[in-house]
């Protein structure tokens, strides 16, 4: 017998409401991913994320205080197993690379971020 899959559960830092609001309506539209928090800046998603324990964060790169890239490093630096999606507004050649240096799992344009590519990337990082 099988036992259920645990859902990947979700921690989404964006500091403005109507993306964090669209990124909540891609993560509740996939089977097997839950949301387990929200914060509107960088300080407060990686204190968030020591609390709450998610295994993936959708972080955006401008915000105040802390950016998403330096709010990345403070969560992949601890080698907890979070794994982090920087999102932007921004293209790929401004913020990509230093997303992926920072510890990123991805960098996707917020654009082009849907159920597809968050499957997409869950698929490929295996159990």
């Amino acid at each position: 017998m099988t036992t259920p899959k645990q859902p990947i559960r979700v921690l989404i830092v964006d500091d403005q409401e109507p993306f964090r609001a669209a990124l909540r309506m891609v993560v509740d539209l996939m089977d097997g991913f839950e949301i387990v928090g929200e914060a509107h800046d960088g300080e407060s998603g990686v204190a968030l994320a020591d609390e709450l324990a998610p295994d993936l964060v959708l972080m955006d790169v401008q915000m105040p205080g802390i950016d998403g890239l330096e709010a990345t490093r403070r969560l992949t630096a601890n080698s907890s197993g979070i794994r982090v999606i920087v999102l932007s507004t921004h293209h790929a050649k401004e913020y990509g690379g230093p997303a992926l240096a920072a510890g990123a799992v991805a960098f996707i344009s917020k654009s082009e971020f849907g159920p597809r590519t968050l499957a997409a990337l869950s698929g490929s990082w295996g159990d």
